[in-house]
């Protein structure tokens, strides 16, 4: 399957449509999980590690953060809201310079972590979508 991204423009805002539920079903808590710590590890080796906690109980925290997060808009438990409150991601991205640039590697390395589950297409293509326009509104710079 390929995973494409779309442009970034600034001042664009589209839409973001939460992913299916379906991958919140197939995977589980756990899975989620899995492929946002893999995805974090990823990160960390990335041209862009130095947006993320260089120290392994900072990233450890990062990982649980974002695999909560994800775990909610997948249709699972609302860990996220439950800990940290509403999401207002954009809100929480703003000390941290993110650049088209970075949103690509960002995505990236989701597409390696992602190219390595065993889900329908559907299911992928929905998660994807959701990574590739919500990463859109995360560029602050």
């Amino acid at each position: 399957m390929e995973f494409i991204i779309s442009k970034y423009t600034p001042g664009n805002r589209p839409d973001v449509q939460l992913p299916s539920s379906k991958m919140f079903s197939m995977l589980g808590e756990e899975g989620i999980r899995e492929l946002v710590f893999e995805h974090y590890d990823l990160l960390a080796k990335s041209s862009i590690k130095d947006l993320f906690p260089q120290d392994k109980a900072g990233l450890e925290k990062a990982k649980k953060n974002s695999s909560d997060f994800f775990i909610q808009v997948c249709g699972g438990p609302m860990y996220f809201t439950k800990h940290r409150g509403k999401p207002m991601l954009y809100k929480r991205h703003l000390p941290h310079k993110i650049t088209a640039e970075a949103r690509e590697v960002w995505l990236n390395c989701y597409k390696t972590a992602l190219g390595k589950r065993n889900l329908p297409e559907d299911v992928l293509q929905s998660f994807w979508h959701y990574l590739d326009i919500f990463s859109i509104w995360m560029v602050n710079a």
